[in-house]
């Protein structure tokens, strides 16, 4: 069997070990070459064309993908062709665009943050009314790693978005949310094969910068019994839910009052999920490939108590990680490193430590102590 992956990134990148151990082939249409995935990159072009994609996927068993946003029409001209596409079509297009997945959502009965789609300036005004002045605005499409997601405390921090909504001529609308007043934020991931087995891992605390995961504990510190089982049964339900095959991520805040609220999805290997790949029995992109494939799912434990990742962002000036191994590893011995063959540039995800063990605090030194020797 072979796996076709649609995008060049470092998720791509990540399935290749994966792949090679199961004896499974992989095949990657990259956006361009040099790109992360290059060393199973057996076809460049635009995964926004149609007989690019088509041609692309002929040549394999089953696409999945790198990144959500394949144009549905693409997808769904795949499906019609009898080409195995996990995840589907009908599943994605709630990764694609966030008022569908919250209009989704909100029928299934899953707790989401208050929110409203807005078409012009006056509706977004008498949202931010109604929620003393502040919200969180985003792009209904296209936004990720913090982008195409503002704080506003006015109307006119988003001009340039209703402008963009104008000039696009399509009609169209903003997802705007309560800014929720939360403990701390949580992901959590399944993964469900088409025949509909499913597994989750355990739930793990993410900590943002600027939009983008910088670090991810697993398991959560703390998490009471009663939000890591709230936390499995909302992925569950969304995964079963929304048509999900293979891995799934849910973002989720724990509010202060306790609750637990769906903030992003992602389907396909993600962020959160890297410490996976040293601190589970089956690693993320692994269960990515068991789950596209309708084989088995593996099992999900932790190998050690606690395991902490931390991502490279920006990278060492003028070098690659590679260049900085040698003070690393002797310095920090039982951190494992994992470059994406990036050039280093200010926000841009070179790479990732991760660090695994039986004390949390020895872990997060040796993690941070680690990943310290790439940041400039």
């Amino acid at each position: 069997m072979t796996v076709g992956v649609i995008g060049g990134g470092q998720l791509a990148r990540m399935m290749v070990p994966a792949a090679l151990e199961l004896g499974v082939g992989i095949r990657v249409l990259a956006e361009a070459p040099g790109m992360s995935a290059a060393i199973a990159a057996s076809a460049v072009g635009d995964y926004r064309d149609l007989e690019t994609v088509l041609e692309f996927a002929r040549s394999v068993d089953v696409v999945t993908f790198d990144h959500e946003h394949v144009p549905q029409h693409v997808l769904r001209a795949l499906v019609a062709e009898g080409i195995a596409v996990h995840p589907g079509p009908d599943a994605l297009q709630y990764a694609q665009d966030k008022l569908l997945m919250r209009r989704k959502l909100s029928e299934l009965g899953l707790p989401v943050p208050d929110w409203a789609a807005v078409e012009n300036p006056e509706q977004l005004q008498a949202f931010l009314a109604e929620h003393d002045g502040r919200a969180v605005a985003k792009t209904a499409r296209g936004g990720y790693d913090g982008k195409g997601v503002r704080v506003i405390d006015g109307v006119a921090e988003v001009d340039d978005w209703f402008a963009a909504l104008a000039e696009d001529g399509n009609g169209g609308a903003l997802l705007v949310e309560e800014l929720v007043d939360f403990r701390r934020e949580l992901a959590q991931q399944v993964a469900r094969r088409p025949s509909g087995e499913i597994v989750p891992w355990p739930v793990v605390q993410t900590v943002q910068r600027g939009g983008i995961c910088a670090e991810v504990v697993a398991p959560a510190p703390g998490a009471a019994a009663r939000v890591a089982e709230v936390s499995e049964d909302i992925a569950v339900r969304i995964a079963e839910g929304l048509g999900v095959t293979g891995v799934l991520a849910v973002e989720l805040f724990e509010t202060l009052d306790g609750r637990v609220l769906v903030n992003e999805l992602a389907m396909r290997p993600h962020n959160s999920g890297h410490w996976t790949i040293d601190g589970s029995t089956t690693s993320q992109f692994e269960q990515h490939l068991r789950a596209v494939l309708d084989l088995p799912l593996g099992a999900t434990g932790t190998l050690q108590p606690w395991a902490m990742m931390i991502n490279v962002l920006g990278g060492p000036e003028g070098e690659s990680m590679p260049d900085r191994y040698a003070g690393a590893m002797r310095e920090h011995p039982t951190a494992k490193f994992h470059s994406y063959d990036k050039e280093s540039r200010p926000g841009r995800k070179v790479g990732h430590v991760t660090v695994c063990g039986d004390d949390l605090d020895e872990v997060a030194y040796q993690a941070r102590g680690a990943a310290a020797f790439f940041q400039d």
